[in-house]
């Protein structure tokens, strides 16, 4: 069964909406991290910081007022009427939501321990429902009324897009006719400080696949879609999930779970390597990370895909990175120009990496680009590969 994806709304340091994050994926020059200590002190490092007003919640719980919440209503308000008219056409209890987030409201708590600590007593506007991983998930179908299937999935850098994976399973599994599933996540100092702690942090921009690459920038954003079997321009056609189980922290170093990712993503589909036209790489320009990737990616493909990551561009965004990846191929394939975001870095290539071809000046456009592949590899060994496809409608 096809399923496709009707609607994305997204939100991240390259802008809110469609139309300001395609515009600045090929903006080579601009840098839109801020380089700050707010979530660490004593180390500054650029941030992928969501810089516009986020919408105020309103007649909701106390346990869902966050951030991340808020976030997640950014991305939400941009498929407002696309989702609108599913509900209308399926019903309450047909439309399900699935989120995928790691961070949920920790901000919000801690601000209040803070203020517990100096004062001895907790904020009026504490909740500790505000830090409960299902929060989101919970928020949007309370905030729209849904009766329907509702769960969140928290498994690190792959939430988001394996979220996406789940609503094609309920969907083909006919339990509903429509899934909202997408991923979100906000800063916090718990996340920043622990990856501080694993030296996993880079002073300066990211520098992905560089001989120089020292580490990650952290992001936050959201990316929400409308997932349903009614035929639109682009489809979830493949989905490839393998698990590592090497380390808690590290990949396993000959990436051969992200190797049996991307083959189970291809099989899925029922195409060949040959006929993925451009790769959003994971990209994080951690050691280990760049060093599997390359190998796998390499394995399967050998230098005939252009790949790119655009972790330079919206910072790890941790659990909303599966969902922002995939909502930056779904504009790719959408604006349907060939255009692909050049790879940012030096240019200065680790000999020990395995050669992969990046997307350059030169050549950064593809002709009747229709299959794009996203990665997403987390903690644990958690991988994940999507496969996104421009559908030919006339041949339906």
């Amino acid at each position: 069964m096809t399923v496709y994806l009707n609607a994305m709304g997204i939100i991240s340091s390259l802008g809110t909406g469609s139309a300001e994050t395609f515009s600045r994926l090929f903006d080579a020059g601009g840098n839109y991290l801020n380089k700050t200590n707010e979530f660490s002190p004593g180390k500054f490092s650029p941030i992928g910081q969501v810089k516009s007003e986020l919408p105020q919640l309103t007649n909701t719980k106390q346990k869902h007022h966050s951030r991340n919440n808020r976030m997640l209503l950014a991305a939400y308000q941009q498929i407002e009427r696309e989702v609108g008219d599913a509900i209308l056409q399926y019903g309450q209890n047909r439309v399900a939501v699935i989120v995928g987030t790691s961070t949920s409201g920790i901000s919000e708590t801690e601000v209040s321990f803070k203020q517990n600590m100096k004062e001895g007593q907790w904020p009026e506007t504490y909740d500790y429902g505000q830090q409960d991983i299902g929060s989101s998930s919970q928020f949007l179908a309370e905030h729209l009324d849904l009766h329907g299937i509702c769960y969140t999935i928290s498994t690190a850098c792959s939430s988001g897009a394996k979220a996406l994976a789940a609503a094609r399973r309920l969907l083909e599994m006919d339990m509903c006719d429509a899934v909202i599933a997408g991923g979100v996540d906000t800063l916090c100092q718990l996340t920043i400080q622990g990856f501080s702690a694993l030296d996993a942090m880079s002073a300066d921009l990211c520098n992905p696949f560089s001989k120089n690459r020292n580490g990650i920038n952290i992001g936050e954003g959201a990316a929400l879609f409308l997932l349903t079997k009614n035929s639109a321009s682009i489809c979830l056609r493949g989905v490839g999930e393998t698990s590592d189980a090497h380390h808690i922290s590290a990949p396993d170093p000959d990436g051969d779970g992200a190797y049996r990712a991307m083959v189970q993503s291809l099989e899925d589909a029922s195409i060949d390597s040959g006929t993925v036209d451009y790769i959003n790489l994971h990209g994080t320009a951690t050691a280990q990370n760049d060093a599997m990737e390359s190998k796998a990616v390499f394995r399967l493909f050998g230098r005939d895909v252009l790949c790119s990551s655009t972790k330079p561009l919206t910072g790890h965004c941790l659990g909303a990175s599966g969902a922002i990846e995939a909502g930056i191929c779904w504009l790719l394939l959408n604006e349907n120009n060939g255009r692909l975001p050049i790879h940012p870095w030096d240019g200065i290539r680790d000999e020990e990496l395995s050669d992969i071809s990046f997307t350059s000046v030169e050549q950064s456009t593809v002709p009747n680009l229709s299959r794009l592949m996203s990665n997403s590899f987390a903690f644990g060994g958690s991988n994940i590969s999507l496969l996104l496809e421009r559908h030919k409608m006339e041949q339906n």
